[in-house]
């Protein structure tokens, strides 16, 4: 019977590898000394295989992606160090095991052997998420064999499940392992971060290596999902599979380090594994906690948000277009207005149409007719199909009038939603947009989804809308 020996959180700057770094490293000492403190701990462990989890693999919406072939390599040569090169045997069988498990789960899991790379038009070389990590770790041991997984955009509570699906399947093996969550906390600690600034990710990281520390499994799981997106953190779902592969286990985990003077936040955690024990088995509270935040999501829609979710699911389900009801608020009958209604599925956008202007002959009709677009004729998305109906979160904005803009500096990101115009091409984008923080971030992406060049000639607008979520 395998086993889990110890787990580990660890980040993946690359700046960290002197061979990158050529002395910037310096900045992130503390963070290399307690990477190097969890080498020689997974040396004295000597396991079978390392599992490590990343986020920088290739990514699908709806599937934990599983590199299947019979060895993984890559080197640092995108950050100029090519000369800084990782290999790795697959532990094929145990990888097999892990997605068979999962199925059962109802996860999906991608085995990405050769011919599946080559369809989806994947790089089959180690991401730095997975080669930093095991930078350190090589210096002190080299697993006789590596599974690679990169996480998928699925809810916190499957990927809960995914993470026992690995225990499950470790414990039916003969493989003794250990577990690296890879991955960098808020990318937004400092003022000069590449990424903007926020005070909450300082207060995202404090809290997350908090709880972490307390072994508060449902309180990592139930963070608030607005601190979490507005850290703008890249480790999160490695974390949470990370102790769903711990659950109904006793652990103790160890706060390293903490650090991020290049204004992204690097925590180093040392994860020891204890004896089971039955009541840290969260699974049924994980999922049981889902269904009741959805509940409450359902249960608190205004008639917008309300009417846009029963559009969406009347036409998924019955191929129908519904009509405005009587009995919505009159605002919504009698006015007139352009409408953006956007889908969110486990925090991440599945899919978002509007108009600019009416078209319709009120904003319930505006509604109904974005709000069938926005599911299936976004050109970005796969149209979204029946079983994801439960999962998806809804929001409507209803623009105000725009008015003239005469320099970027009336420009505000967060309060005001910003068109441009040349001739025929325009483009819009909402107020308040999760990444979107600077009135020159919200002015370049306007322009592309316009097509205009920046030095092109283009007119600017604002406006206001009325969120409802």
């Amino acid at each position: 019977m395998g086993r889990i020996l110890a787990s580990f959180v660890m980040p993946h700057p690359p700046i960290i590898v002197p061979e990158v770094g050529h002395g910037e490293e310096a900045a992130i000492a503390k963070t290399a000394r307690s990477m190097d403190e969890c080498a020689q701990r997974i040396a004295e462990l000597k396991p079978n295989d390392i599992i490590i989890i990343t986020p920088h693999g290739p990514v699908f919406r709806d599937a934990m992606a599983l590199y299947y072939e019979s060895s993984i390599s890559g080197d640092l040569g995108s950050f100029r160090a090519p000369q800084v090169k990782i290999s790795y045997d697959i532990d094929k069988p145990l990888t097999m095991a892990i997605a068979d498990v999962a199925s059962r789960y109802d996860i999906t899991c991608a085995l990405l052997d050769g011919r599946a790379m080559m369809r989806y038009g994947i790089d089959d070389s180690m991401d730095h998420g997975a080669l930093v990590p095991l930078y350190f770790v090589e210096k002190r041991y080299h697993a006789p064999h590596l599974v690679h997984i990169t996480y998928g955009f699925l809810s916190y509570e499957e990927i809960y499940a995914f993470g026992k699906a690995v225990q499950q399947a470790v414990e039916e093996s003969d493989k003794n392992v250990v577990i690296i969550a890879s991955g960098d906390l808020s990318h937004k600690l400092t003022p000069d971060s590449p990424n903007g600034y926020t005070p909450l990710g300082r207060e995202f990281d404090e809290k997350l290596l908090d709880l972490l520390s307390k072994s508060d499994v449902a309180g990592i799981v139930s963070m608030d999902k607005r601190l979490i997106e507005e850290a703008a953190e890249c480790g999160m779902r490695s974390i949470i599979a990370m102790l769903g592969a711990l659950d109904g286990y006793e652990f103790s985990a160890n706060v390293l380090s903490h650090e991020g003077p290049f204004g992204v936040g690097y925590g180093v955690v040392a994860v020891e594994v204890g004896n089971r024990s039955k009541e840290r088995e969260l699974l049924d509270s994980v999922k049981a906690k889902h269904f009741a935040d959805m509940k409450r999501i359902r249960d608190g829609e205004d008639p917008y948000v309300a009417l846009a979710r029963q559009t969406v699911e009347t036409y998924i389900r019955q191929g129908k277009v519904i009509k405005p009801g009587k009995d919505l608020p009159d605002e919504m009958l009698t006015k007139k207005a352009g409408v953006f209604v956007s889908i969110h599925k486990n925090g991440e956008l599945r899919g978002c149409i509007g108009t600019i202007s009416p078209v319709y002959e009120n904003v319930a009709s505006e509604i109904i007719h974005n709000a069938i677009s926005a599911s299936t004729r976004d050109p970005r998305f796969e149209p979204i199909e029946e079983d994801e109906l439960d999962a998806l979160e809804y929001s409507v904005d209803v623009l105000n009038p725009a008015e003239p803009v005469n320099s970027i500096e009336e420009l505000d990101p967060k309060r005001y939603g910003v068109i441009v115009r040349r001739g025929y091409r325009s483009g819009l984008l909402l107020p308040d947009l999760e990444g979107v923080d600077t009135p020159q971030q919200q002015l370049s992406i306007a322009l592309q989804k316009a097509g205009i060049r920046p030095d092109e000639p283009y007119t600017i607008e604002r406006f206001t809308v009325e969120r409802h979520k």
